[in-house]
């Protein structure tokens, strides 16, 4: 046991949780805002939206569908230009970022319109009869009325995000992913890699336990 506990290194495994923590916090962040900024405008631009318009929704489900489709290991390499240009580096945890978050907010944003088609369009119907206008139906009709979803849908992102962080740091993005490759598969120590793996395992019981207590707080059902 104490050859066990000796063999694991513990400050780099703290380091690098950190730096998944890190990397999934922003990316989270900023997912949420782009992704319901582009699921509003898919659902409002729409088929009978509020804001319909074909060529914008077009553009956006183009977009959309594009970047949601791109494996992520993938895009990592294609965004590979971009990242340098922004960040300077393809190493660390914010050279990251860019694909992390380019990679998210699609399949957010999916996630958010498909929680909006779920509301009664009674509930708009009468926020409008009422002589409500878009923002005020967006503010304190669509977005509250579609709290729920929202927040289960971000658990869910969220937990996606882990493991696209273990992804890049397979490439030299830092975080767990990138320890357990480098400390534990290329140097043949198996239970560096269990180890790691446990640790994101307990992130991802921790985001969904959050992500489920939040949502039943949010549903009026």
């Amino acid at each position: 046991m104490d050859e066990f506990l000796n063999d694991i290194k513990w400050d780099k495994l703290i380091e690098a949780t950190n730096e998944t923590i890190y990397m999934t916090s922003i990316s989270v962040v900023a997912t949420f805002i782009i992704g319901l900024l582009l699921g509003l405008l898919l659902f409002l631009t729409g088929k009978g939206g509020l804001w319909q318009n074909r060529l914008i929704n077009f553009v956006i489900a183009a977009f959309v569908n594009v970047f949601r489709s791109i494996p992520f290991i993938i895009l990592i390499v294609l965004l590979i230009p971009f990242t340098r240009a922004l960040v300077g580096s393809m190493l660390g945890a914010n050279a990251a970022l860019p694909a992390l978050i380019i990679g998210a907010a699609p399949f957010y944003a999916r996630m958010v319109e498909i929680a909006l088609r779920e509301i009664d369009k009674g509930v708009i119907e009468a926020a409008q009869s009422m002589g409500a206008n878009h923002f005020q139906i967006i503010f304190k009709v669509l977005i509250p009325e579609s709290l729920p979803a929202l927040i289960s849908g971000l658990t869910v992102t969220t937990i996606s995000l882990v493991s696209f962080t273990a992804m890049a740091g397979v490439i030299g993005a830092g975080g767990l992913g990138h320890f357990a490759y480098l400390e534990g598969f290329q140097r043949n120590r198996p239970l560096i890699t269990l180890v790691a793996t446990i640790a994101i395992l307990i992130l991802v019981f921790i985001i969904q336990f959050i992500g489920d207590y939040f949502t039943k707080k949010t549903d009026k059902r």
